[in-house]
């Protein structure tokens, strides 16, 4: 990934952050890596943990954001979650899975789209 394209994200990622502790949600992970790839955001609220997968773009040239999260990629995204879960020792009564689609608002900060319990 080149340097734009990682501050993009990192920074789509932090509002997306911002955007679970503002609805009540305590951050948990951020950018978990295993062999099998990455969770790129972990929630806590109440007895709900939501594995949010955040796909950040600077425009529409190669579709809308929420568009690259394909079948192949959530069903990695569901055996990422179960690990972290293991490896964290945590459980919950729900777990829900969410795509934050986030792209420039054209003031300086960023508009985010969230489908939550999108698969």
């Amino acid at each position: 990934m080149t340097n734009v394209r990682r501050v993009v994200g990192d920074a789509g990622e932090e509002a997306v952050a911002r955007w679970y502790a503002r609805a009540g949600f305590e951050v948990l992970a951020r950018n978990w890596r295993v062999r099998e790839g990455e969770l790129d955001l972990v929630a806590r609220r109440a007895d709900t943990i939501v594995f949010c997968e955040v796909k950040t773009r600077r425009g529409d040239a190669y579709g809308q954001p929420f568009e690259a999260v394909t079948a192949r990629k959530q069903a990695r995204i569901r055996g990422l979650a179960m690990q972290w879960l293991a490896a964290a020792g945590e459980h919950a009564d729900v777990l829900r899975f969410d795509v934050a689609s986030v792209r420039p608002d054209g003031r300086g900060d960023w508009l985010i789209e969230m489908i939550e319990a999108a698969f």
